[in-house]
């Protein structure tokens, strides 16, 4: 890289608009700034090279200075808040309603929404906050908030630390705010330097001039917000890890207790009791949305849980002892917490069947009298009942949610809510098979010449909760990101970096001011200090600019 010598001695690194010293504008580089055309000095950067400006020559200064780019962050930023948009249009997968005639994505959303639900799943758009583009989108918006950071702050730090009071004449010339006195005495230089001291200015000198600053601090305002957004997109990218989030859902049935997802088999839930209440319908308060809605309306769901811990007992291959780690009631917005998991109450299922009896009689007895009876558990259903008198019948197909879908019969859910079989009845010391087709309401004889007829005499049924478990470890850090940010936001807004030039130029002492900010307060500042002296007010030269 060739350095740049100003005529002060100060070397400066090529790409330099103002010298780094003293002020004066570089030749041939006041086009990268737009000094070239401007009677006042572009001071965003006071001047200072920056990386994307200075080298353009390998992939690496190219990417660089793609990425520096505001205005690529800028739709990076744009692009990302429209496909977000996109994303709500219709539920993602994983908030698919429980009463859905399928939680089958490719079901759902074409069932649902139609055409344009068919689409909305083709593209991707049921997963679209996990999916591997929006992630790169996120990450491509941080690439760019940290390049952004970099090639400013660093240089704009180093020229700021470095800056001296004395400064080139064409430099204080050219600030927005400048003017001239002839023949200031000393005793009124001191009482300017005394009242800006007064008003919480930092005095430096150099044989004879004067920089007042103050509020420099608020010049690294954005770079604070860059740095919380910075932790929010970390956060949001860990957020999509099983180590920091977690978001499942589990059903469990009274009495049942089951094993926590996500919890790697280390902890188990048991559902004593499931409680639902709903609303008096002879309630003047709530007889017309209950008549409305045409059904009963609850006005609390719970589970009565117990939490079960895995004992440690460090034996390979041994039965899992469980201890009790914490019961309580999950109710509707009142979650249940224990070691950094939330388990809320989202959902419930009535009557669910757990268990099934059936008779088997012959198809031309009136009185339906039982030849003999078996038992199913619809949460293990097995493939062969032997009966005492000889006849064996098996499930050739169960469908624990049946329904008929175009013509075709199928189950809705793997959980046994509408039960339906399709039985192989094999009577003794035959060879002839008989089908039948048996559930809730529904008795058919597949052939028409059965012989044998099964019915349903009873059923056992039960409650289901449905159970979001959650763990979120990435909330401290959009937090921290949070506070960082709006760190940031109040160091830039409430606070201007303030810089007063006092320049003695033979009889003559010329005064300049440049502020990021509030520039009618830095006019105040400089009419208190100029109070009761011959020094002339400054000026606004952005007038002459235009």
């Amino acid at each position: 890289m060739n350095n740049i010598k100003c005529e002060c001695g100060h070397v400066n690194p090529e790409g330099t608009v103002l010298c780094e010293a003293c002020g004066k504008p570089i030749e041939k580089n006041q086009h990268i700034d737009g000094n070239d055309t401007k009677k006042l000095l572009n001071m965003r950067y006071d001047g200072t090279a920056r990386r994307s400006q200075t080298y353009n020559k390998s992939f690496i200064d190219k990417t660089w200075a793609f990425f520096s780019s505001v205005k690529v962050g800028v739709w990076l930023i744009v692009i990302a808040l429209i496909a977000s948009a996109i994303g709500t249009i219709y539920p993602q997968q994983q908030y698919i309603p429980t009463d859905a005639i399928s939680r089958d994505p490719a079901v759902f959303y074409e069932d649902r929404y139609g055409i344009f639900g068919k689409i909305f799943y083709q593209l991707g758009l049921h997963n679209l906050y996990s999916s591997w583009w929006y992630m790169l989108l996120i990450a491509l918006i941080g690439v760019s908030l940290v390049i952004c950071s970099l090639d400013r702050f660093v240089p704009l730090y180093k020229a700021l630390k470095r800056q001296k009071p004395k400064r080139h004449k064409t430099f204080i010339s050219r600030q927005r705010f400048y003017s001239e006195t002839d023949n200031v005495s000393d005793d009124e230089v001191e009482q300017l330097k005394t009242e800006l001291q007064r008003q919480r200015y930092k005095i430096s000198e150099d044989n004879g001039h004067i920089l007042a600053e103050k509020g420099r601090f608020s010049r690294w305002g954005p770079y604070v917000n860059h740095i919380g957004l910075i932790i929010i997109l970390i956060a949001a990218l860990l957020r999509t890890t099983p180590l920091f989030y977690l978001d499942q859902y589990v059903w469990v049935r009274e009495g049942e207790q089951v094993v926590i997802p996500g919890t790697d088999g280390e902890y188990f839930i048991e559902n004593k009791k499931f409680i639902l209440e709903t609303y008096d319908e002879n309630d003047e308060r709530f007889k017309e949305a209950i008549k409305k809605q045409g059904e009963m309306i609850p006005s609390n769901f719970q589970t009565n849980a117990i939490i079960y811990k895995v004992k440690d007992d460090g034996v390979v291959g041994s039965t899992k002892e469980l201890e009790k780690v914490k019961e309580d009631e999950i109710r509707l917005n009142h979650p249940l917490k224990f070691d950094g998991y939330t388990l809320y109450q989202a959902g419930y299922q009535l009557n669910e069947f757990t268990s099934m009896s059936f008779k088997l009689h012959k198809t031309d007895d009136p009185e339906e009298k039982a030849i003999d009876t078996f038992q199913i558990d619809l949460t293990n259903p097995k493939n062969e009942y032997k009966l005492d008198n000889g006849f064996v019948v098996k499930i050739d197909d169960y469908l624990p949610d049946y329904e008929l879908y175009n013509g075709q019969p199928k189950s809705k859910t793997n959980y046994p809510r509408n039960p339906a079989f399709v039985f192989l009845v094999y009577p003794p010391n035959k060879d002839d098979v008989e089908i039948s087709f048996a559930g809730i309401g529904r008795n058919i004889d597949a052939t028409g010449e059965n012989e044998y007829k099964l019915g349903i005499t009873d059923f056992d049924v039960r409650n289901a909760s449905g159970l979001t478990v959650r763990r979120d470890y990435t909330l401290p850090l959009f937090g921290l990101g949070a506070l960082i940010f709006m760190i940031g936001v109040i160091q830039g807004m409430y606070w201007q970096h303030r810089r007063i030039w006092i320049h003695p130029n033979q009889n003559t002492l010329l005064l300049a001011a440049h502020t990021n900010k509030n520039w009618f307060g830095l006019k105040k500042d400089i009419e208190k200090a100029i109070a009761n002296t011959s020094v002339n007010n400054v000026s606004d030269q952005q007038e002459l600019d235009k």
